[in-house]
């Protein structure tokens, strides 16, 4: 999670610009009086361009210009390198080397570097040009080797010679400001700067008169602390951080957040700076920037205190008792995602601890962060998902979460990385985990009191997450089933998929409602006289007449086989002691297949045939034949003809066959719903659901188990 938040893109370099940009304007606003300096306009040529440029070089690069005309080419290139697309034509006219040259304090007759006319306004000027040329990362070692660097430096303690007027703060402002480019997202400059001093003068420059050189100090140590440990190292020795502390309590936001950026930096991989950093008292500072008007702070502050909660337990405790946790709960519905990136991470962090995780479900921090599972944001959906996995560690909040709809947000989000489905599948398992006992004792009493929409989402979340010890508690003691069943003939389509998927999820768990087996085990151990009987006269005692033709059987296997055989033969029908019996609504193959099974005790059953088995197998008692052919039949079951199969079960009292067109019915609600006689198949199949339910539920549960 820890990644750079200071410096991380182009965008950072664009933003930087647009503040230097900005403050140049301001600039010539004040010296309005100056010669207008020149810009590009629309129907300038290449051409055109070419020759400002070079022109403003050449007056650089002569020894006979005035002071008054160097300030304006440097101002000059400044208004041209405000444009990016410019900048390579700057370049490429040999920009640097004269710009590098003009760092230096002007040189007067004797040789001695003294004040002249303009003083600081060249070196000013050709700092931020030369700043404003590093906002390209490939021109930022051209620079540097020009020797930019050591000037740049000595610009940083120009205050020294006694002058502490607006133009000394003008030149090292802009100096700390090119040193801030120079260094962006490059390491060796990084490393160059320390090694040619210009750490401690930024360091010094933090308790400068001048805000605005303050803010450009802090932004400069804030590069060169990132991923650079000799850099941190060597700013903390210079004994920054008390005034970087008291900067974080500035009202001028520019400057806390830059000081908040800085201290972000240096903490960052850096356990030892860490503990430095709260040694010197910067917690609560940081922890009153979370309630800043500025979102850059924020954001920062957010970060800072997720790095911290990283230290150890007693940092998360004393974080949480310092007031955190309601400005990071506000902050998780900023407009600003990377404020509600960083809000999650530090929760996240915070949530770690089981006293932690009660106080931020408390403080109304569950139903936010489970509304940022929506984003687009893969760190934000991220960090989001990590913070409620640890909330949902803690008993007290598992009845909160779910009374939020939160098992399903996490049931049906569309979570971006693979990182973060494994962490919503663990923290599903951690609930699951932890409905018993009180927790509960707490859903069930929710489930009776609550309004209507709580008890549908606990009965919701209890089908998918309730151990079967406690199914008939909860889904016949306690009319859980009543509320599933009520989602079914809900008018919200919602409502109707969840109530679906639920009663499915609990229809699969539970034994008398399980798929049709394909081989169910006869009752009672049975004799057959095998497939050599099969109509085969020899003993045979009966004859069948089936579409004209004999069929040669024996009333012993048959009496052994059904009731029905048994009443024909033993009872008071005709057939009694007739020796050819009529089969008028049977076909020829529908009945051998029947007497092969009744001959063998198996059979294939395939599926142009299995309907009209069905129906003599339902006619004669063959139960064992009849779920052969139900299931046969429940493996055709599909969206066009489910209605019509549920129909046939009920026509032949196909009980297997029924709880299969029952589930298919709840599993595929997506594809059913949109059927016209969808609304009027499930008013006829809650009847039968929860007749079925009822008698599933409440079997000894040592069934239950077994059949799972």
């Amino acid at each position: 999670m820890e990644r750079d938040q200071k410096n991380p893109t182009v965008s950072t370099r664009r933003s930087l610009k647009r503040k230097l940009d900005q403050e140049f304007q301001e600039e010539q606003d004040q010296h309005a009086s100056d010669r207008k300096i020149p810009s590009i306009a629309p129907q300038d040529t290449t051409q055109d361009l070419l020759r400002q440029v070079r022109s403003f070089v050449a007056v650089l690069a002569s020894s006979d210009a005035d002071r008054a005309a160097a300030k304006r080419a440097t101002h000059a290139l400044c208004e041209l390198a405000k444009n990016e697309d410019v900048i390579d034509v700057i370049v490429d006219c040999g920009a640097v080397p004269v710009l590098v040259k003009h760092l230096q304090a002007q040189t007067v007759g004797d040789g001695d570097c003294a004040p002249g006319p303009y003083e600081h306004e060249v070196e000013k000027g050709s700092a931020f040009a030369l700043g404003l040329l590093a906002v390209k990362p490939e021109y930022q070692q051209l620079i540097v080797d020009a020797g930019a660097l050591s000037h740049l430096v000595d610009l940083l303690k120009r205050h020294k010679n006694g002058t502490n007027s607006r133009a000394v703060s003008g030149v090292i402002r802009r100096a700390a400001d090119a040193i801030t480019n120079l260094a962006h997202e490059n390491s060796s400059i990084k490393t160059l700067v320390r090694i040619e001093g210009g750490i401690p003068p930024l360091v010094e420059l933090l308790e400068f008169f001048d805000a605005k050189v303050q803010r450009a100090a802090a932004a400069a140590l804030r590069t060169l602390a990132f991923k650079n440990d000799e850099n941190k190292n060597q700013i903390v020795d210079c004994n920054a951080l008390p005034t970087l502390i008291l900067m974080l309590c500035s009202e001028d936001t520019a400057i806390h957040y830059e000081a908040v950026g800085v201290i972000g930096n240096l903490v960052h991989s850096s356990p030892i700076i860490k503990k430095e950093v709260l040694l010197a008292g910067a917690l609560q500072p940081v922890i009153g920037l979370l309630s800043s008007c500025c979102s850059e702070s924020q954001r920062e502050a957010a970060l800072l205190l997720g790095q911290f909660a990283a230290a150890d337990s007693d940092c998360k405790v004393h974080i949480v008792q310092r007031g955190a946790v309601q400005p990071l709960i506000e902050m998780l519905q900023s407009p600003d995602s990377q404020v509600k990136e960083m809000s999650a991470f530090a929760l996240g962090r915070l949530a770690q601890d089981t006293h932690n995780q009660a106080g931020i479900s408390h403080n109304g921090g569950i139903m936010p962060l489970l509304k940022l599972l929506d984003s687009k944001n893969r760190s934000l959906q991220h960090n989001a998902a990590f913070a409620l996995y640890g909330l949902a560690d803690n008993e007290d909040n598992v009845s909160d979460f779910i009374k939020a709809g939160g098992f399903q947000i996490l049931k049906d989000g569309e979570f971006m990385v693979q990182p973060t489905k494994d962490c919503v599948a663990k923290t599903l398992k951690r609930l699951e985990e932890k409905i018993h006992g009180r927790v509960l004792n707490h859903l069930l009493y929710l489930m009776r009191a609550a309004d209507r929409t709580v008890q549908r989402r606990v009965a919701l979340a209890l089908a998918h997450l309730c151990a079967p010890a406690d199914w008939k508690t909860i889904f016949i003691d306690n009319n859980g089933l009543d509320l599933l069943l009520g989602l079914l003939e809900s008018t919200n389509l919602k409502q109707q998929h969840d109530g679906s998927l639920a009663l499915h999820k609990l229809a699969t768990k539970a034994s008398s409602l399980s798929h049709v087996d394909a081989a169910p085990l006869s009752p009672t151990p049975q004799v057959y006289l095998g497939e050599q009987y099969v109509n085969n006269p020899t003993l045979s005692d009966v004859t069948f007449l089936v579409e004209g033709k004999r069929f040669y059987a024996h009333r012993i296997c048959l009496l052994a086989s059904s009731d029905a055989f048994r009443a024909m033969f033993d009872g008071g029908y005709r057939e009694r002691d007739a020796k050819d019996i009529e089969i008028p609504n049977i076909k020829w193959d529908v009945f051998e297949l029947m007497m092969r099974f009744i001959y063998t005790g198996s059979v294939e059953v395939d599926l142009d045939i299995a309907q009209d088995l069905l129906r003599a197998a339902d006619q004669y008692l063959l139960d064992g034949l009849k779920r052969l052919c139900e299931y046969t039949i429940a493996q055709d079951v599909s969206v066009d003809n489910v209605s019509l199969v549920y129909e046939l079960s009920e026509a032949f009292n196909a009980m297997s066959l029924r709880q299969a067109c029952i589930l298919f019915v709840l599993e595929q609600f997506d594809k059913l719903s949109i059927k016209p006689w969808y609304s009027h198949l499930i008013q006829l199949i809650i009847p039968e659901i929860r007749r079925s339910f009822t008698s599933a539920l409440t079997k000894p549960i040592q069934t239950q188990v077994q059949q799972e």
